[in-house]
C-alpha cells in the first residue's frame, strides 16, 4: 500500500507527518515507523507524527521517535503539526489540540508558530545540572563553550547513567550563555540517540532553567540552535512557570509517498 506523507521541519528538527484521520496507518508497526525515519533506507526524520481526529479538540497529535516507539511531547513537532493542520484546512490561525501531555494552545502566522507548553512547577536544581519536565524530561548543563562538547558521547553517557536509567532516560541539553537573554543550545535526544539540530521541549527547559538559576531575568529568552533560532516566553510566580510559549518557524519541505512494506 502506498501512504502519502508530508515532510516538515522546525529549526532543522525534521518530521514525517501523516493525515491519519481515517486511521489507515498502523500505530503499532514499530519497524515500519523506524524504517520510514531512517535516513538511508527510508524518508529520513527525527520523528513521525500522526494527525488524528478527537472529540476533545481540533485534532490529536501522536508522536513517535525515530526508533519507532511512541514518545513524550515534542515541541518542534507540535509546531509542525499546527502548520500541517492549517495546510489541511482543519484550522485557520489559532487552535487547541491534544497531545500525550494534555491540551496545547497554538497560533500560526505565515510560517511562525507559537505553541503553548505545559506549566512547570518542579525543577531539580543540583550543583552541576538542572532537571525539569517540559512535556519531555530534560537534563540541563551550563558549560563554558558548547561548541567544544562531544554531544553524542557525553549526552549518551548521562542519558544512560544511574541518574535516569530507572525512568527510561532523559534528553540532555548543553548550554552556553551568549548575553543577558540569549543562549546557545545543543541537545542529545533520547529515541533519536544522537544530537538533533533543534529540540523544542529542550530549549523550553533551557529558558526556564536559565531564569530559575538567575542567569537571566528576562521572561522572553532567545535560543540559538544548530538549525536556527527559537524563542521561549513565560510568566513566573513563586517558582511556578505558566503561559509558556515556544516560538519559531515550521515549514513544509515536500510531499511524497512510501510503500508500506518492511
Amino acid at each position: 500500500m502506498l501512504q502519502t506523507f508530508y515532510k516538515y521541519q522546525g529549526a532543522g528538527n525534521d518530521f514525517v507527518l501523516i493525515d491519519n484521520r481515517l486511521k489507515v496507518f498502523s500505530k503499532n508497526d514499530t519497524k515500519l515507523i523506524s524504517k520510514i525515519c531512517d535516513r538511508r533506507f527510508g524518508v529520513g526524520a527525527d520523528g513521525l507524527i500522526l494527525l488524528e481526529d478527537t472529540d476533545q479538540a481540533d485534532f490529536k497529535m501522536v508522536y513517535f521517535n525515530s526508533d519507532g516507539r511512541e514518545s513524550t511531547m515534542c515541541g518542534n513537532g507540535g509546531r509542525c503539526i499546527v502548520a500541517f493542520a492549517k495546510f489541511l484546512k482543519i484550522i485557520k490561525s489559532e487552535t487547541v489540540f491534544v497531545a500525550v501531555d494534555g491540551m496545547h494552545k497554538a497560533s500560526i502566522k505565515n510560517d511562525i508558530v507559537s505553541l503553548g507548553m505545559i506549566d512547570v512547577n518542579q525543577i531539580r536544581q543540583q550543583d552541576d545540572y538542572m532537571f525539569l519536565d517540559t512535556g519531555s524530561p530534560h537534563h540541563v548543563v551550563f558549560v563554558d563553550d558548547v561548541e567544544q562538547i562531544d554531544v553524542k558521547k557525553q549526552g549518551s553517557a548521562i542519558r544512560y547513567s544511574d541518574l535516569y536509567i530507572s525512568q527510561g532516560g532523559s534528553n540532555i541539553n548543553f548550554v552556553t550563555q551568549i548575553n543577558s537573554d540569549t543562549f546557545k543550545v545543543r541537545t542529545y535526544e533520547r529515541g533519536v540517540e544522537d544530537e538533533t539540530l533543534a529540540c523544542g521541549t529542550g530549549v523550553t527547559a533551557v529558558a526556564i532553567a536559565a531564569h530559575k538559576s538567575n542567569l537571566t531575568t528576562t521572561q522572553q529568552v532567545q535560543l540559538k540552535v544548530k538549525g536556527g533560532d527559537l524563542s521561549v516566553s513565560f510568566d513566573e510566580n513563586e517558582n511556578i512557570y505558566t503561559n509558556i510559549y515556544l516560538n519559531g518557524p515550521a515549514v513544509q519541505v515536500f510531499k511524497g509517498e512510501f510503500l508500506c512494506e518492511h
